[in-house]
C-alpha cells in the first residue's frame, strides 16, 4: 500500500483498542432475558424481512430454553453467513426493523445479538451441525470463495454432491475476511465460519485465478456444472486530473491493508478526505478516524437525503467525528509528488428530470480546495467484464447474465452489489438450481 505523509504519533496498536467491538455479545443472562421477549409471532414479520427467511421465533426459543445448538443450526440451515450477519447484516431495516414491537413505541427485539449468541456458542464449541450427503457422482466448481460460493457450497455437500471452490486470494471468505469494518467483524470470525463449512468436504483452491490459473473452458469439461460467485471487480475512478498522485487510495484496500496488518503498518493521513457516501464510504471515513486521522471529510455530489449509506451508518461516521460536504463535487486532485488538497465546486440540484431524478449541476465561480494529505475513493465496484467475456456471460446493468444451463451466477456479480445476506440466499439459490439440474440429468442417464 503507498504511503501518507503522516502517521499518528501515538499508534491506534498502543492505546485503548479503537476497532472494539460497536455491538458487543450478550452475557448468558442477558440472552436469556432478551429472548424471553420475543412474542414468538405466527406470521413473523421478521422472517418474512430476511432474504433468507431464518426462522426467528424459532431460534429465539431454542435459545430461551437453553438449546443452542438447535437455535444455530435452524440459523445456519437457512442462512450459512449465519455468524457474519449477526454482526454486519443492516438488521435495522431488516429482520428488526420488522419486529411488531416498533408497532408498539416499543425496542424491537435483538435479534442480530440472539442471532450472534447462538452461532457463535457454534464456533466455540466447533460443533458439526451438518453431515454431507450421500455421494452423488456429481461435481460442481464454485469460482469465488465469498458468502456466495460458501453459502451454495455448503448446500450442494448437504445434498452429496463434490463440490470444488476456485478463489484467487490466499484466504477464503472474500469482502467478509477482507473489506468488512473491523470494529463489526474481524479475519478470524470470517475464517472460522468459512472453515465449518470447508469441513463438510469442499475442496478449497486458493490461489487460482480463473482465466490465469486455469480457463473457464477447462472447468466447463471436467465439472458437471458451474456456480460463478466472482464479486465484483476494480474500483470505479474520478476521472480528474491527479488520481494517480500518492496519497489517493481505493477505500477497500486501505480497509484490506488495515484488516491484513497491525494497526500501526497502516498509514493514515492527518487531513483525510473521502469521496463517495456509501456503507463502504463509511467504513473508510471511520476507521481514518479510529486510526488516528484529525480530521476526515466525506465528499458526496448529491444531497444527504441521496446517501446511500444507511441511516445508522451515516449517524456512526457523526459520532465519530466525520465532516460532511454534500453537494460537492470534486474536481482535481492539488499536489506535485503526494497529495495536498482536493479542488471542489460546489452544487445544487436540477428540477427533476422525466424519472422524478433531480441531478447536481455545478455553481459558477464555487471552486474551493480542501486541504488533506490523503484521498480516500469509495465510487463503487466495476463488474468483472474480461471475466464475463472469458466465461460466455452476458453482462448487463453491471450485472452477470448466463445464457448456459449449466452455469448459475450469484452474489455480487448477479446483483451488482448487495448484502451479506443477499450474497447467502442467492448462494442458496443456485445451489438448489443447480441440484435440480443434476437430479434431472442423473434420472435420465444423459449427459450434460
Amino acid at each position: 500500500m503507498p504511503g501518507s505523509n503522516w502517521r499518528p504519533t501515538a499508534h491506534a496498536d498502543d492505546r485503548t483498542d479503537p476497532f472494539a467491538e460497536i455491538a458487543p455479545p450478550l452475557s448468558r443472562d442477558a440472552a436469556l432475558l432478551e429472548s424471553s421477549k420475543c412474542l414468538y409471532c405466527y406470521d413473523a414479520p421478521c422472517t418474512m424481512a430476511c432474504p433468507t427467511h431464518i426462522d426467528v421465533p424459532s431460534f429465539i426459543k431454542k435459545i430461551a430454553s437453553g438449546n443452542l445448538r438447535g437455535s444455530a443450526r435452524v440459523i445456519l440451515d437457512a442462512n450459512p453467513m449465519g455468524h457474519s450477519c449477526a454482526r454486519a447484516c443492516p438488521v435495522e431495516v431488516m429482520c428488526e426493523g420488522a419486529c411488531v414491537l416498533n408497532d408498539r413505541d416499543e425496542e424491537p427485539i435483538k435479534i442480530a445479538l440472539l442471532q450472534r449468541h447462538a452461532t457463535d456458542f457454534a464456533l466455540e464449541k466447533r460443533l458439526r451441525l451438518f453431515e454431507p450427503g450421500v455421494p452423488t457422482g456429481r461435481n460442481v466448481a464454485i469460482i469465488g470463495a465469498g458468502p456466495a460460493g460458501l453459502s451454495c457450497a455448503q448446500d450442494l455437500r448437504r445434498w452429496g454432491h463434490a463440490v470444488s471452490i476456485f478463489d484467487s486470494r490466499d484466504k477464503p471468505g472474500g469482502l467478509n475476511t477482507y473489506a468488512i469494518a473491523e470494529y463489526k467483524m474481524r479475519p478470524p470470525v470470517a475464517l472460522a465460519e468459512a472453515e465449518m463449512i470447508l469441513a463438510l468436504g469442499v475442496d478449497l483452491r486458493t490461489g487460482v485465478l480463473v482465466g490465469r490459473d486455469v480457463t473457464f473452458a477447462s472447468l466447463e469439461k471436467s465439472y458437471d456444472a458451474i456456480c460463478v460467485a466472482v464479486g465484483l471487480g476494480a474500483g470505479r475512478t474520478l476521472g480528474i486530473p491527479g488520481e494517480s498522485i500518492d496519497g489517493v487510495h481505493e477505500a477497500l484496500a486501505f480497509i484490506e491493508h488495515l484488516k491484513m496488518n497491525p494497526y500501526s503498518a497502516t498509514p493514515v493521513g492527518r487531513r483525510v478526505v473521502v469521496i463517495g457516501a456509501g456503507n463502504t464510504a463509511i467504513d473508510a471515513a471511520t476507521q481514518a478516524k479510529r486510526l488516528g486521522a484529525e480530521r476526515v471529510t466525506i465528499v458526496y455530489r448529491r444531497g444527504e437525503e441521496d446517501m446511500p449509506a444507511y441511516h445508522y451508518e451515516y449517524e456512526l461516521a457523526k459520532n465519530d467525528g466525520c465532516e460532511f460536504r454534500f453537494l460537492t463535487i470534486p474536481k482535481r486532485i492539488v499536489g506535485d509528488s503526494i497529495v495536498t488538497g482536493i479542488e471542489c465546486a460546489r452544487a445544487e440540484l436540477s428540477q427533476p428530470d422525466a424519472g422524478g431524478r433531480r441531478s447536481p449541476v455545478e455553481i459558477p465561480d464555487s471552486n474551493h480546495i480542501i486541504e488533506c494529505d490523503m484521498v480516500i475513493k469509495a465510487l463503487g465496484q466495476l463488474p468483472r467484464q474480461d471475466f464475463a467475456e472469458a466465461a460466455g456471460l452476458r453482462v448487463e446493468g453491471g450485472r452477470f447474465i448466463s445464457t448456459k444451463p449449466n452455469v448459475v451466477v450469484c452474489g455480487d456479480c448477479a446483483n451488482g452489489g448487495a448484502e451479506i445476506v443477499n450474497a447467502a440466499a442467492e448462494g442458496k439459490a443456485a445451489a438448489a438450481t443447480i441440484h435440480g439440474l443434476l437430479k434431472t440429468f442423473r434420472r435420465t442417464g444423459d449427459k450434460l
